[in-house]
């Protein structure tokens, strides 16, 4: 057995008198994928960024760590920053927070390149060129010029996959890196990762709650439950002889289910001929003003009280653009009605105040929750702000209320978004949302950073909210498993048009456009329960 590239005895990692991992011990050998699986809170990123001196002051760290030769516990910050980015490379879970929204994507890459390589100029966007390309990124030359807004999730994603790889690091520590990419996308970039990890001996630390990537794309496994291993081996041995009841039910977990039937009745939600466009940057200052970019094409939809319609696509494709226009957050053309209401010839006070009909759960759920507001200010604010005659004890039972019906303790109320895993993060966006009662929740990925037994819940969570109260859903996601269980009828997008719609079960069983059939064919899914 050759010497471990990164070796982890005993790691313990605690919070003030919290403790959130402890006595973690992995290793891992050039050339290796080790994945790290366990549900949302169970400490996999903590564990992760612990390793790499990454967590905040207040986090106390015990055990040992080496890299190679390199022992990594007795390292003063100068020593840490030559190894993030350079023999550590990064790709975090959540890219929008990770990406600076002042400098443009060019800028942000350039500058690992210049401080690790002294690349500069024609140089070294030659090789940011090559890099956007690697990960599957169209038109290179333009993405290096817009700001990290002004690109999807799975786009931004991308983006972060390039500058963890643009150092060639003898270790990739992966946390959920294909979370925002349909199903398609996820192969080619595991695919990528795989053959960059093969090409230059690199190690592995692959994150996720995706058990499905696991058994393709992994060589061990680690499964964590509430901060401690549970068990460790050969991803076969792991899967197919599981020693832990922990590691049986995740392996058993799967979305399933069906969404009660709805009636055809007067749509709540209509759209006609939606669209939307962005102008393209002008090339030099007396360049031509290039044609916009149309990323959402002239689009009709409804969506009946009590149906969830579900929206599938590529990253890029359009699907947030779409809902965002819908939710009078992106400007755009075309006709919105709410019920009787003309939401596109709305705005100001007169807009607000169907705000809570009409609520979103976002993509990237920690860009959306306020970091210095504590849990119960953050999902009682909208309820404050349309029913400010509540009480204060009116407001705390509610609150509480909505907390268990996610699933989350009352006690969480009072910390604040940081303090929790990305999947217990999303749970507070649905907390937000659903709190107001709304009659229509577009939920965007609601459930792409939960594992898989968590996400079995919330679907069901959903369903049951949405019987109860015949509450409509926009569904938008990559993973078909979810919006199979969740949708009664399925749009598909691409390049923003609608290539393919109809009843979910038909689509998924019976694909009439091409593309549909490549992402059923991607999804691999197991028969309908």
């Amino acid at each position: 057995m050759p010497k471990p590239l990164l070796e982890i005895e005993r790691l313990s990692i605690a919070f003030d008198e919290t403790s959130i991992v402890e006595d973690l011990s992995l290793h891992i050998q050039p050339g290796e994928t080790l994945a790290l699986v366990g549900e949302s809170g169970s400490g996999k990123s903590v564990s992760a960024l612990g390793m790499m001196n990454l967590l905040p002051p207040n986090a106390h760290i015990t055990g040992h760590r080496r890299l190679g030769d390199t022992e990594l516990d007795s390292l003063k910050h100068a020593d840490w920053t030559k190894i993030h980015g350079n023999r550590v490379g990064f790709i975090f879970q959540e890219p929008m927070t990770s990406l600076n929204p002042l400098h443009t994507i060019g800028k942000q890459i350039g500058e690992t390149l210049r401080l690790h390589q002294g690349l500069r100029g024609n140089q070294a966007r030659q090789r940011m060129r090559e890099l956007l390309t690697q990960v599957k990124l169209p038109r290179p030359d333009e993405l290096l010029d817009v700001w990290p807004h002004q690109l999807s999730g799975g786009q931004r994603q991308r983006v972060m996959i390039a500058m963890a790889i643009a150092n060639q690091p003898d270790l990739l520590v992966a946390d959920e890196p294909t979370t925002a990419l349909d199903v398609t996308v996820q192969q080619e970039i595991l695919a990528l990762l795989k053959e960059l990890r093969d090409a230059y001996g690199m190690g592995m630390l692959f994150i996720t709650h995706d058990l499905n990537l696991v058994r393709r794309h992994a060589d061990r496994v680690c499964v964590m439950y509430q901060g401690k291993e549970q068990e460790t081996g050969p991803v076969e041995t792991v899967f197919t002889r599981p020693q832990s009841a922990y590691t049986q039910a995740l392996i058993d977990a799967e979305p399933e289910g069906r969404p009660a039937p709805v009636a055809r009745v007067q749509p709540l939600l209509e759209a006609k001929a939606l669209a939307v466009s962005f102008a393209r940057p002008r090339k030099g200052l007396f360049g031509r003003q290039p044609p916009p970019f149309e990323a959402v094409k002239p689009t009709d939809l409804y969506i009946t009280p009590g149906e969830t319609l579900g929206i599938v696509g590529e990253s890029g494709s359009g699907k947030t653009t779409l809902a965002s226009a819908l939710m009078r957050l992106t400007t755009s053309r075309g006709e919105i009605r709410l019920g009787s209401e003309r939401l596109d010839q709305l705005s100001g006070n007169q807009l607000r105040r169907q705000r809570h009909r009409l609520q979103m759960v976002f993509q990237d759920p920690y860009g959306a929750l306020s970091p210095r507001m504590p849990v119960f200010d953050i999902i009682s604010e909208g309820l404050r702000f349309h029913y400010p005659k509540l009480s204060k004890q009116e407001v705390t039972q509610r609150v509480n209320q909505t907390l268990r019906e996610v699933e989350l303790p009352e006690s969480c109320a009072a910390r604040y978004p940081h303090e929790f895993s990305g999947g217990q993060r999303q749970r507070i966006a649905v907390a937000r949302a659903i709190i107001l009662e709304p009659e229509l929740l577009v939920l965007d990925e609601p459930t792409s950073a939960l594992d898989r037994s968590v996400q079995k819940q919330l679907v069901t969570l959903l369903r049951e909210l949405q019987h109860r109260r015949q509450l409509s859903y926009l569904f938008i996601s990559h993973d078909l498993a979810v919006i199979r269980a969740m949708a009664h009828r399925i749009m598909v997008l691409k390049e923003g048009e609608v290539v393919e719609q109809g009843d979910c079960l038909e689509v998924l069983s019976n694909p009439q456009h091409s593309y549909t059939r490549t992402l059923v064919a991607a999804a691999n899914l197991a028969p309908a329960s």
